[in-house]
């Protein structure tokens, strides 16, 4: 069911008739929509631009450019072109009717007009137009909890998977290049067993935005999966990405993490690796960057080891 209140409505009304204009705008203040008015099309283009209407009640036979090319013009603005524009006309020829609907407008109202029937086409098209924002925002929200981990907030391994071949893919066809630096908390198993899944849990989130804090906005970052996290790091050679995992090692190191006064000392393993011609796959890249890790993790932990190259 969709909240709609005219009092959150903005109209505009576009009409080179002063009475004409008066009396939609008298009709539409009756119903407690706010409106806006212009009585030339370069009027009505600045008006669009300052106010952002929610709608738009043109007439169709404006002169200079004419309603017609003025709801071209809109349509083809991306930033204008989701506002609905009623068309309000005295012509009754079906090619003028068609000509209005091809522009890009919603729906006309003929001259005269009852009130009824303009605040029910009105009220009828910014139902629509907010339902669609609405489902748009939705979609938009579904969208990313697809992409994104639900306990740390960072790339889900799917994403990270998918941005990965993104930029696998660029650098196979640029010749360009990238790294991959592959993260694990250390002994996370013993921080579980000994401090519980919540502390667990607050030691994931916590390690994650710190590793965020050592990145660019360029670089991808996610969760991989349990206390395992891939960065891409693109146009990034080994010894630059060996350093970013050095910074990222020590701010882990020095992360304070506690619950009801249990302190938990945190480190992680970090191996390194990059991208190489050689390579078929992303896949390859990251299980370089892996074998490193689990060589940091032989070698004593809380350390960055830099896998082979091919």
């Amino acid at each position: 069911m969709i909240n709609f209140s005219a009092e959150d409505c903005l109209v505009l009304v576009v009409d080179d008739v002063g009475k004409n204009l008066q009396l939609a705008v008298e009709i539409l203040d009756s119903a407690g929509y706010a409106t806006s008015f212009a009585s030339s099309v370069k009027q009505a283009i600045e008006r669009v631009k300052t106010a952002n209407p929610d709608l738009i009640l043109l007439d169709l036979m404006m002169p200079d450019m004419g309603g017609i090319e003025l709801c071209r013009r809109l349509k083809t603005d991306n930033l204008y072109a989701h506002i609905p524009i009623i068309f309000v006309t005295d012509s009754k020829e079906k090619e003028d009717i068609l000509n209005a609907f091809n522009s890009g407008a919603v729906d006309y109202v003929n001259k005269p007009f009852h009130s009824w029937e303009l605040l029910a086409r009105v009220k009828i098209h910014l139902e629509l137009k907010k339902t669609q924002e609405e489902l748009k925002n939705i979609n938009s929200q579904l969208e990313k909890l697809v992409r994104t981990d639900s306990l740390t907030g960072v790339n889900n391994r799917r994403e990270i998977l998918y941005l990965g071949e993104k930029e696998f893919q660029r650098c196979r066809r640029y010749h360009r290049y990238f790294s991959v630096l592959f993260i694990d908390i250390d002994h996370f198993k013993h921080i579980n067993d000994t401090f519980g899944h919540i502390l667990g849990n607050k030691t994931l989130i916590t390690v994650a935005g710190a590793i965020k804090t050592c990145l660019r906005q360029v670089d991808s970052f996610g969760r991989f999966g349990g206390e395992e996290f891939v960065a891409i790091l693109p146009e990034t050679n080994l010894e630059d990405a060996a350093t970013t995992a050095q910074r990222i090692c020590q701010v882990i190191n020095k992360l304070n993490i506690e619950l009801a006064q249990q302190k938990v000392p945190v480190t992680a393993s970090i191996g390194v690796a990059t991208f190489s011609p050689q390579d078929n796959n992303l896949e390859e890249v990251i299980e370089r960057a892996d074998h490193a890790m689990l060589a940091a993790k032989n070698q004593g932990r809380n350390r960055v080891i830099v896998g082979k190259t091919v």
